[in-house]
């Protein structure tokens, strides 16, 4: 499998062989959505040998998959909730990434759990974190992750300097997954399109298409040439999230579950305004907040809130950058203010429609429906199980296409299936140094490309190599190399400025002008 550059001749062809399933005979499989679960249907699909078509209304991960805490973890705080299923699914997960699928976009990182209470709250919480450890252990993929340790309050403020002093009487630290979610995200549908699938993205579904009760492909607008098209599928999956009813709509049919929006913020922070090497995790009244170290900032969040108003352009309010900051500083010994805050993100959460009214406690599982003949739903779920919501709503298909085509068609392989840039990243990283000699680069810049790309930084060398001036640090945000904006334009299917500064970087929220030097 050779990687597949997604660049301007890419989508044209995408659209172009799109476009003759009208002429030429339908694809097996057409997804809509390009976020997390979208392009791990359509890689899913790819990889089982079916045709594949993936069609996203504006760029990838452009909605909730890059609005995320930037976690891989099993979620700790569904333990308590009792919630055993969720929670193991979703740590075999994260192994499965941390070890084989995505090591160079998903790593460990340090928490510490800060105690506020002697005796019972140590027994408490080192049992459940125990048990988190031990259901890792279980799945049989748990290496790559260390396990916890108790700490007394002197060697968690050495840890955490920033603290205060009467904010804890001790802690336990333990680990869970990072992620940049638009990288990966982005990087599935790539991969998806090496093994085949054809990508589209900013080409907006604007109705289906049926025959008697059978869906039998959708109505497409390409938004960057206002063109439309027919695009003919066996079986279409719906793939897209907080969108789910609106899309689900098209049918005129009522689906067998709702989607609810659940608003979560995050702040950005610079590293150096808290003292620290390692996240933190913090109770709320609600929920749990999260500190999480993020280069040279750090992601504050979240918020858990209903949504209601326009889902493309979700907002976050003073009333929820006053709940962060308020939570965060009643452990900080220096508070933050509001002129702290560089960078601002605000995310909608799918959530199945349940009985209660707040939205932390509605469920993170997911459920898939084969609403009409033709046409599979995929919804809810974390980001952390992408893989395994994708499996399941391929599943639903290719058992209807499997009685179309009157042939099996294979089960799912995504579990062996290393996304682009994996194969090989473990022996580069040792090579770190001999890459940063040959370059010409700093080994740290080594490292950061070695993070973000994987195996596939050579075509970034290649690139410094024909024109050393890409090799120089982005103006307005020199974390960044030129070479890394020319890349997402010709291999990663950055189409706009904010597809570049948003999500193939994330330059508007790390940067206090939102970017605007580097654009």
């Amino acid at each position: 499998m050779r990687p597949v550059a997604l660049d301007h001749a890419a989508r044209r062809g995408a659209l172009e062989r799109l476009r003759a399933t009208a002429s030429e005979g339908p694809l097996d499989v057409l997804v809509i959505g390009g976020g997390v679960v979208g392009g791990g249907c359509a890689l899913d699909a790819a990889t089982r040998g079916l045709t594949v078509g993936l069609v996203e209304a504006r760029d990838l991960a452009s909605g909730t998959s890059s609005r995320s805490s930037k976690l891989i973890h099993g979620g700790l705080r569904y333990l308590e909730m009792l919630d055993f299923s969720l929670v193991a699914e979703a740590l075999a997960e994260r192994s499965l990434l941390v070890e084989r699928l995505a090591p160079h976009l998903v790593r460990p990182i340090p928490f510490l759990y800060p105690l506020t209470h002697r005796g019972w709250e140590r027994a408490y919480a080192g049992t459940g974190v125990a048990m988190y450890d031990s259901m890792a252990w279980l799945s049989g993929q748990s290496r790559g992750m260390p396990r916890h340790r108790h700490l007394s309050r002197r060697k968690a403020m050495r840890r955490m300097p920033a603290l205060r002093k009467d904010a804890l009487v001790g802690a336990i630290e333990y680990y869970d997954g990072q992620v940049d979610d638009a990288r990966h995200t982005m990087m599935l549908a790539r991969t998806a399109a090496s093994y085949g699938a054809h990508v589209a993205t900013r080409t907006r579904v604007t109705g289906m298409l049926r025959e008697g009760e059978r869906v039998t492909g959708v109505v497409a607008r390409d938004l960057e040439s206002g063109d439309e098209l027919e695009i003919r599928a066996s079986q279409v999956i719906n793939a897209t999230g907080v969108w789910t009813d609106e899309t689900q709509a098209m049918v005129g049919e009522r689906s067998q579950f709702h989607v609810r929006a659940s608003k979560g913020v995050h702040l950005v922070v610079p590293r150096d305004r808290i003292q620290g090497d390692v996240g933190l995790i913090l109770r709320t009244e609600t929920s749990v907040l999260f500190v999480i170290p993020w280069k040279r900032h750090w992601i504050v969040g979240t918020t858990d809130t209903d949504w209601s108003l326009s889902r493309d352009h979700p907002a976050a309010s003073r009333t929820d950058i006053d709940y962060l900051l308020a939570h965060l500083n009643s452990v900080l010994a220096t508070p933050l203010t509001h002129d702290d805050v560089e960078g601002v993100y605000a995310g909608l959460r799918p959530l199945l429609e349940g009985e209660s009214d707040a939205t932390s406690t509605l469920s993170r599982e997911h459920a898939v429906s084969h609403a009409v003949p033709g046409l599979v739903v995929v919804a809810g779920g974390k980001y952390t199980t992408y893989r395994v919501m994708a499996r399941d709503a391929v599943d639903a298909a290719a058992d209807a296409l499997g009685v179309q085509l009157s042939r099996a068609i294979p089960a799912c392989v995504t579990e062996d299936v290393p996304l682009l840039g994996a194969d090989g990243y473990a022996a580069l990283w040792n090579r770190r140094g001999l890459i940063a000699a040959r370059s010409g680069l700093h080994e740290v810049r080594v490292e950061h490309l070695l993070r973000r790309y994987g195996a596939l930084v050579h075509e970034l060398l290649e690139l410094m190599e024909a024109d050393p001036t890409l090799a120089e640090p982005l103006a307005g945000a020199d974390d960044y190399l030129r070479a890394e904006i020319v890349y997402a334009v010709t291999h990663e299917g950055a189409r706009h400025l904010d597809d570049v500064l948003t999500r193939r970087t994330r330059i508007s929220i790390e940067t206090f002008d939102r970017g605007v030097d580097s654009a």
